[in-house]
């Protein structure tokens, strides 16, 4: 018996990294799998490969498992029904959405591109939103008509997104939109059954060897592999299992061993009274406003 046996998942971005650890992880808790990916590059340049989901299926059957190739873009709005409407046709089902999916296009904001920007933005934003528009859908026509719905959203961010990260001002303000995007699914949804949850992963990946250099995120020998994506993939099986109906809204930052459970934005000081504050005043006070930040930027060094 598996923690997913009877649930059907999709996972976007499935081909490799974290996106195919968490189809495998899924599949060998019994979900059946809908394993996305368009094969492209590491920049979202072309098709490099077929279908690269074909071998994590191929390997999910292996494992006695099911799972069925799905290689639509789902930064379209067309790809990301098709992505939902398979996991019905194929599976009878939807129960579970991993995003994953996502590029990089890493340049200082005065280097960046106008296309840098918009294709960051729209795979990975667009991406989210464009699948879980219609299985938003599909849960809640189902929930209308009475049907007992339990409903699971996993989102991708990032702690670039949390905290902001110099040379990746799009892919931050993608990450940190999804933040936002997974806090307003969890209060449209929950009404229907539905959850929604985003980890922010910290793993050895294509897009993460470039930022933190892959000799800094080796395995080691015979201990604990920190970097594996198979930690990632863990937590997001967690979150999908009937067993967390009662986790939603969460952002969790996630690497090896160690996971945080990350708030929204809240206040870290404060000046209040019954009269305007003229900016004379303001100068005055801004050491009380900002009494609760040590500098200019918030300080994680915690995580």
């Amino acid at each position: 018996m598996g923690l997913l046996d009877g649930k059907v998942a999709v996972v976007t971005g499935a081909g490799r990294g974290i996106g195919r650890e968490e189809a495998l992880v899924l599949a060998g808790e019994g979900a059946k799998v809908i394993v996305n990916d368009v094969g492209a590059g590491l920049h979202g340049e072309g098709s490099q490969d077929a279908h690269p989901a074909e071998e994590v299926v191929a390997l999910i059957k292996e494992r006695g498992g099911d799972a069925a190739v799905n290689g639509d873009d789902i930064s379209t709005w067309a790809g990301g029904k098709n992505v939902v409407d398979q996991a019905i046709d194929t599976f009878g089902a939807l129960d579970i959405l991993v995003n994953n999916a996502g590029i990089l296009r890493d340049k200082m904001s005065f280097n960046m591109d106008e296309s840098d920007w918009d294709d960051v933005i729209r795979v990975h934003l667009k991406g989210h939103f464009a699948a879980t528009h219609h299985a938003a859908v599909y849960w809640r026509n189902r929930a209308k008509s009475g049907e007992d719905v339990t409903g699971r959203i996993i989102n991708t961010s990032s702690e670039a997104g949390l905290y902001g990260n110099a040379g990746q001002a799009n892919y931050a303000a993608a990450k940190a939109g999804i933040a936002a995007l997974t806090w307003v699914e969890a209060r449209e949804l929950g009404r229907y059954g539905v959850t929604s949850n985003a980890i922010a992963p910290r793993a050895r990946t294509r897009m993460t060897e470039t930022i933190f250099g892959g000799d800094g995120m080796s395995a080691g020998e015979g201990g604990f592999d920190a970097w594996d994506p198979k930690n990632i993939a863990n937590v997001a099986c967690f979150l999908a299992a009937p067993a967390s109906a009662d986790i939603t809204g969460q952002i969790l930052v996630v690497f090896g061993g160690n996971i945080y459970a990350v708030s929204a934005f809240k206040a870290v000081g404060q000046v209040t009274r019954d009269a305007a504050w003229s900016p004379e005043e303001l100068v005055a006070a801004k050491g009380e406003l900002f009494k609760g930040i040590s500098s200019g930027v918030p300080d994680f060094s915690f995580l």
